[in-house]
C-alpha cells in the first residue's frame, strides 16, 4: 500500500470489532475504535478518516442517525455492516448516503476487497500492486487473485500469464509471445503447452464468475475479454 489510510470501526460487539480491527491493521491501514452511537459521534466529529465501516445496530445513537450527521460534515465513505438483512434497510441505508452495505456474518477477504473497492472509487486508495481489469482484482504483490471478492486459486503459470493479459487488456499475445514471456524459453515450434494453461486459466476464472474472461482470436492467440 503506497499510503496508510485510516478507517473507522464502529461496533458494539467486542469480538467483532476486536477481528475487523486486526484485519485491518493486518493489512496496512491505521485503525481507530468505537463501541457505542455516542462515542461514535464524537470520535466522527473529532477525527479524519478515509472510511468508515459500522454497524447499525448501536447503543445510544443507532447507525442510521450516524450516517446522516456525518453527511452533513463529510462526504468520508461509509460501508456498513449489518445483521439487518431487510431489503427496505439496506436501501434506506443507502438512500442516507453509505457506499456500501454487507449482511452479518461476513467474509473478511470480502470486507477488504469491497473496502479497497469503495475507496478507489473514492479515489482514496492508489496501490500500484492492484490490477483490475472487467472485475478481475489481482495483487501482484501478493500473488491473490479475487473475483467479486471470491479468491481464485492459480499455478505459477496461470499467474503469469493472467499478469500478462491483465497489464495490456486490448493487447493480442501470439503463442510465441506467452511461451517466451512466461516460460523464459525460445518458442520454437507449436506444442499444446499454451493452449493447456490457457484453458486451465479460462476454466477457474469461468468457475468463479460464471463468464469466459479471456478471448481466443483465431489465427492469431489470445487476449482479456471485453473493454478494460
Amino acid at each position: 500500500m503506497t499510503m496508510k489510510l485510516k478507517i473507522a470501526v464502529i461496533e458494539d460487539d467486542k469480538e467483532i470489532n476486536r477481528i475487523l480491527n486486526d484485519l485491518l491493521t493486518q493489512s496496512g491501514y491505521e485503525t481507530m475504535q468505537a463501541y457505542d452511537g455516542d462515542e461514535a459521534s464524537k470520535l466522527l466529529r473529532q477525527e479524519s478518516f478515509d472510511l468508515v465501516l459500522m454497524d447499525l445496530m448501536l447503543p445510544y445513537k443507532n447507525g442510521e442517525r450516524l450516517i446522516a450527521e456525518l453527511r452533513e460534515i463529510s462526504q468520508t465513505p461509509v460501508i456498513v455492516i449489518s445483521a439487518k438483512s431487510m431489503m427496505e434497510t439496506k436501501l434506506e441505508v443507502l438512500r442516507l448516503g453509505a457506499d456500501d452495505y454487507m449482511i452479518k456474518p461476513f467474509d473478511i477477504d470480502e470486507v477488504l476487497v469491497r473496502i479497497e473497492v469503495v475507496l478507489r472509487r473514492t479515489g482514496a486508495f492508489r496501490n500500484d500492486n492492484v490490477i483490475e481489469v472487467c472485475g478481475i482484482i489481482f495483487n501482484t504483490a501478493e500473488n491473490q487473485v479475487t473475483v467479486e471478492g471470491k479468491a481464485v486459486r492459480l499455478t505459477a503459470k496461470e499467474l503469469m500469464l493472467l499478469k500478462l493479459f491483465m497489464e495490456h487488456p486490448k493487447k493480442v499475445y501470439t503463442k510465441q509471445e506467452l511461451y517466451e514471456s512466461v516460460w523464459n524459453e525460445t518458442y520454437y515450434y507449436e506444442d499444446n503447452t499454451i493452449n493447456v494453461h490457457v484453458s486451465n486459466l479460462r476454466s477457474k476464472l469461468r468457475k468463479v464468475c460464471g463468464r469466459d474472461c479471456i478471448d481466443t482470436v483465431w489465427g492469431i492467440g489470445y487476449r482479456m475479454k471485453g473493454d478494460s
